[in-house]
């Protein structure tokens, strides 16, 4: 079973979710595995504390231009067809902007000649680890690389796949949660009980309805605003999967990189039921 832990915005407690109910689940004595797609700010390890291996370089393919078989502006296939305006037609020659590029490989298909070979660009690292019983896998986009949903996919595929699989996505709704949560059997989305936490869960519905995939809320810091998310919930026919409530020890446990389930009163029992819910939904679509 996969499960992707999702928000619409940052700073609702998905990461603290995500990480709370892998290590809960583990406690069942469940294998998991633990896949933390936000590479552009990668903090589950902060709680999680595997240990893990050296980084590993991962590379994007690139067009690399062969001057020589080129049929030149003549020709001018590549630069036509690409989406991303990665080639541009410069004096007498294709000059490839890597950093546009999205690895498609469309240009090399197009090129009548075989002009366009492979290269490539290193666009972060990939490392692995265990925390206890619970496999680890994370990745770390390269300074001043615009694109994730690459290195998102590398993380994911070199992920030990276990009995369950939790996979931390970044906030928003953009391509690197789109790409986060592709292939998941669940997603859960997190929120918070105030007007930006609405707004945004409500694009974060829109999208997985979008997809097509079953997913369910929680309520995270329940009782520090107000109800408008709950009604929200009930008016859409979407379920509550459990409210996890605003608690100043869970700050400072927070705050020490600590888990809450095995502080907090009340915070395992609630996970419980989350985590019974989600299965009974899940059997259920199957």
């Amino acid at each position: 079973m996969q499960i992707a832990i999702a928000s619409g915005k940052g700073g609702t407690g998905k990461t603290t979710i995500a990480v709370n109910i892998a290590s809960f689940i583990d406690s069942l004595g469940v294998t998991v595995s633990f896949t933390d797609c936000d590479v552009e700010e990668p903090n589950a390890h902060l709680f999680l504390n595997p240990s893990l291996s050296p980084e590993i370089n991962e590379h994007i393919a690139v067009p690399k231009i062969d001057e020589d078989a080129c049929l030149g502006e003549s020709c001018k296939k590549c630069i036509e067809l690409c989406r991303f305006k990665s080639l541009i037609w410069m004096v007498d020659s294709v000059m490839v902007f890597s950093e546009l590029c999205h690895g498609c490989g469309l240009c090399e298909l197009a090129c009548p000649v075989n002009a366009v070979g492979k290269g490539e660009r290193m666009i972060g690292t990939t490392s692995q680890g265990k925390s206890g019983n619970i496999d680890f896998t994370k990745g770390l986009l390269r300074i001043g690389e615009a694109m994730s949903p690459p290195l998102i996919k590398a993380v994911k595929t070199i992920s030990p796949k276990a009995e369950v699989n939790i996979l931390d996505c970044p906030p928003g709704t953009s391509c690197p949660v789109v790409e986060s949560i592709d292939g998941a059997d669940f997603v859960v989305l997190v929120t918070e009980p105030t007007p930006f936490g609405l707004h945004d869960l409500d694009l974060a519905v829109q999208l997985v309805e979008t997809l097509n995939q079953p997913y369910g809320v929680i309520i995270n810091r329940a009782g520090m605003g107000d109800d408008r998310v709950e009604k929200y919930l009930k008016d859409k026919n979407i379920t509550l999967l459990g409210s996890l409530p605003n608690n100043r020890d869970a700050a400072i446990i927070y705050s020490d990189g600590g888990l809450l389930y095995e502080s907090i009163p009340g915070y395992k029992n609630e996970l419980s039921k989350i985590w019974g819910s989600i299965q009974n939904i899940v059997n259920e679509v199957e």
